[in-house]
C-alpha cells in the first residue's frame, strides 16, 4: 500500500505537512467532519488553522484522494474511500454514517436511463434510517 507521501506525489500534489497530516487523518477511515480533522491534524502537528485545513481538503477531493459527502441537513463529510462508487447509510437519529456496497455484478446506480450527453462516473446514493444504537434507544424509550 502506498504511502500518504507517495499518493500525494502520484496525483501532481506538492507534499506537505498539512496535506500529508490530513491524508494521514482521512485514511484512518471514517466519515469524518472538517472540525474532527483539524482536532485529529493538531494532534500531529503544533497548529494549523481550520482554513488550511479546508484548503487541504479541497486539493485532496480535486485530486481524487479524498470523497466530500453532504448528507442531507448535515455538514459536510470526507473520507479516503474514492473511485469505488459505494454509497451511505445515515441514522435519521445521531448522524452515524456507514459504507454500502454497490449492487454486486452490474453497476445499475450509473445508469441514470437519460444521460443527456454526460459521461457519468459516479452515482450519490443516500439511504436513511436508525442505527442499532437508535433502535435500541427508542425500544428502551418505549418500553418506560
Amino acid at each position: 500500500m502506498p504511502t500518504e507521501e507517495q499518493l500525494l506525489r502520484a496525483t501532481g500534489l506538492r507534499v506537505t505537512r498539512p496535506r500529508l497530516a490530513v491524508l494521514h487523518v482521512l485514511t484512518q477511515g471514517g466519515h469524518l467532519e472538517v472540525e474532527e480533522i483539524t482536532r485529529r491534524v493538531r494532534e500531529r502537528l503544533d497548529s494549523v488553522s481550520v482554513q488550511a485545513v479546508y484548503d487541504v481538503l479541497g486539493a485532496l477531493s480535486r485530486a481524487g484522494l479524498a470523497r466530500r459527502i453532504e448528507p442531507a441537513g448535515s455538514p459536510a463529510r470526507f473520507e479516503a474511500r474514492v473511485g469505488d462508487n459505494h454509497h451511505h447509510i445515515v441514522c435519521r437519529s445521531c448522524g452515524a454514517i456507514e459504507d454500502v456496497d454497490c449492487d454486486f455484478g452490474g453497476r445499475p446506480c450509473l445508469d441514470p436511463g437519460v444521460g443527456h450527453g454526460f459521461e457519468v462516473d459516479e452515482a450519490e446514493v443516500t439511504f436513511w434510517g436508525l442505527c442499532p444504537s437508535c433502535q435500541r434507544a427508542r425500544l428502551a424509550d418505549r418500553s418506560a
